[in-house]
């Protein structure tokens, strides 16, 4: 129908026009439902992956306080043995009987923590190696193939797994050039 210029006509839609227009607001309902389904489902994975974040946090919290415990327990022996030590009668014990009680605690607590998974690293007659050795003096070699190596041990170094702890502290030969 054409349209006219005179502003007291009122337009009249064509039926086909208005039926295109309900097909376009369904459309849209639909798509703004399915919107409202998509939002709520992405809270709900927000929700289940911060409580899924908090449960493992906890968890992980957890097991390390387990492992921690876990070693302390099995230094119990060694503190045992060293307030045995410590509470031995000075004017009874003899200084050798000490040192060796020492020594014993010393062994035990090694071996409770290399069965932790800690290493020495560090010993004489090794290649000096930057990674695991400090060098805090050098000594002259007593011949050529002692050159690079490790001559003494100042402080000894750990190693926890792949993890270096502490580098040793060590004498170093060097050629007297």
């Amino acid at each position: 129908m054409p349209r006219s210029d005179d502003p007291r006509e009122i337009p009249v839609e064509e039926p086909e026009d208005l039926i295109a227009t309900e097909e376009l607001e369904e459309e849209i309902a639909a798509e703004l439902a399915e919107m409202e389904r998509l939002r709520d489902r992405l809270l709900r994975l927000q929700a289940e992956f911060d409580n899924f974040r908090k449960r493992e946090a906890r968890e992980r919290a957890a097991a390390w306080a387990r492992a921690k415990a876990d070693l302390v327990q099995k230094l119990l022996g060694s503190l045992d043995d060293l307030d045995r030590v410590a509470s031995l009668d000075p004017r009874a014990a003899s200084p050798e009987s000490v040192i060796g009680g020492v020594g014993l605690v010393e062994r035990k607590l090694m071996d409770a923590l290399a069965r932790e998974g800690l290493v020495e690293v560090g010993e004489p007659g090794e290649p000096f190696d930057p990674h695991v050795h400090e060098a805090i003096s050098t000594v002259p070699a007593p011949s050529p193939e002692h050159e690079g190596r490790v001559a003494s041990v100042a402080v000894r170094g750990f190693r926890f797994g792949s993890q270096l702890l502490r580098p040793a502290q060590v004498q170093v030969y060097e050629s007297g050039h």
